[in-house]
């Protein structure tokens, strides 16, 4: 999406201020805050696939909104219908994801779940997950999100010379083309055993369609309480869930990437070309998930050092330590995604998915605020290097009390 590495400028060039560039991804996390957990326990009774179809063709309308009428009204909405968008897929293509490999476990290939049981489960309390599982889960993962930020990285690539010809309203165009050829491709995923839905209450008139929706809610309802059951029984979840939250908080600060190159005397137009490292690096750690995962605690310590180095000198050199660090934050993500899905069941798979997201998502506000109330004083260089020290807490944590998937 052409439009994703200068949308920031876009805000910008149309006279936003950079506290209201934070407002706008304020009320973008905000959205995502409030349905990411419905969403969550959505996933668990419908299919997930077609929520992986619908949610970029709700991306891709933000787009057009941005494209056809920049400004702020349209900015907001546009972030609006990204977040439903975003929490549309959040938590739910992990489900999916580890799901359908839990079916495929050669380790348990003479072990097949009763007829009608979602593959994988085993009442209240999730299978322990096999070696297998783990391990493929964290590196299918990361090398989607190597992809993710491969697409990231021709599009960045791309929008340099589409800006310079066709300016934004080009991109715009391209990328919401981008948004609709993933709701193909999200079309394309496997899907077994997922709910079809119970006969009850079907039929025509007021009373049947009021008794599919209170079948519905309280179907809801078992959901969630099954989630919430799930973590509150589990102090390992509870940490792993907490730590995800963090480091997805953190990431959350690329948003303002292309600020901070700008701000140490890159042209705009050149910008793009300068984002390139930092795709370049979320690939490598992307496609490095699942292996080191006992190197966690010293990378994160890395992690923090790069960021502040990089982001302090002020020289567009010392961005690529700022990239480095983004790459490896990218690693840590999947490998805790993974130790996530380790601990978890089945049947509220997406709901405890979707509270690492929510977790996430709030904290994102809270950094959204923080930055946008610090550019009032701050440079985006000072601003970046206090970022990075979410991840100096979590390698403390890690340091205290390992996490994994025990209970």
């Amino acid at each position: 999406m052409p439009l994703y590495p200068v949308y920031a400028l876009l805000f910008a060039d149309t006279g936003l201020s950079t506290a209201q560039i934070a407002g706008l991804f304020a009320l973008w996390s905000a959205t995502g805050i409030v349905l990411e957990v419905p969403s969550g326990v959505l996933a668990d009774m419908v299919s997930r696939r077609r929520m992986l179809t619908v949610a970029p063709l709700l991306t891709g309308a933000g787009f057009a909104l941005w494209t056809l009428a920049p400004g702020y009204p349209a900015f907001a909405l546009g972030f609006v219908l990204w977040g439903v968008g975003g929490a549309l897929h959040s938590g739910t293509l992990q489900a999916l994801v580890y799901t359908e490999l839990t079916r495929v476990d050669p380790s348990r290939a003479g072990a097949a779940p009763p007829p009608g049981a979602p593959a994988g489960a085993s009442g209240d309390a999730p299978a322990e997950p096999s070696e297998w599982v783990s391990t493929t889960y964290a590196r299918l993962i990361g090398r989607s999100r190597a992809a993710s930020a491969v697409a990231i990285l021709l599009a960045t690539a791309l929008a340099a010379p589409v800006t310079a010809l066709g300016g934004y309203a080009a991109a715009g165009a391209l990328s919401v083309l981008a948004a609709a050829a993933c709701a193909l491709v999200g079309r394309t995923f496997p899907e077994h055993d997922r709910p079809a839905g119970s006969g009850a209450g079907r039929g025509s008139g007021v009373r049947a369609v009021l008794a599919e929706v209170r079948r519905a809610a309280g179907a809801a309802r078992g959901v969630l309480v099954e989630g919430l059951g799930e973590v509150g029984r589990s102090a390992a979840l509870r940490r792993a869930l907490l730590l995800l939250s963090v480091l997805l908080a953190a990431l959350s600060l690329d948003e303002f990437v292309p600020l901070l190159v700008r701000g140490t005397g890159v042209p705009t137009d050149l910008v793009p070309l300068y984002l390139l490292p930092f795709t370049a690096a979320s690939v490598a750690g992307g496609w490095l998930a699942g292996r080191g995962g006992r190197w966690t605690l010293p990378v994160l310590a890395a992690t923090a050092a790069c960021q502040i180095a990089g982001a302090l000198s002020g020289h567009p050199a010392g961005l690529l330590l700022v990239a480095a660090a983004f790459g490896a934050a990218e690693w840590a993500v999947a490998s805790a995604e993974s130790r996530l899905q380790d601990g978890i069941g089945d049947r509220a798979r997406a709901t405890v998915t979707s509270l690492s997201g929510f977790g996430g998502e709030t904290a994102t506000v809270g950094v959204f605020a923080a930055y946008g109330l610090g550019s009032v004083w701050l440079g985006a260089g000072p601003l970046f290097a206090l970022a990075a020290l979410p991840y100096l807490a979590v390698a403390l944590t890690l340091r205290r009390r390992p996490v994994g998937p025990g209970r």
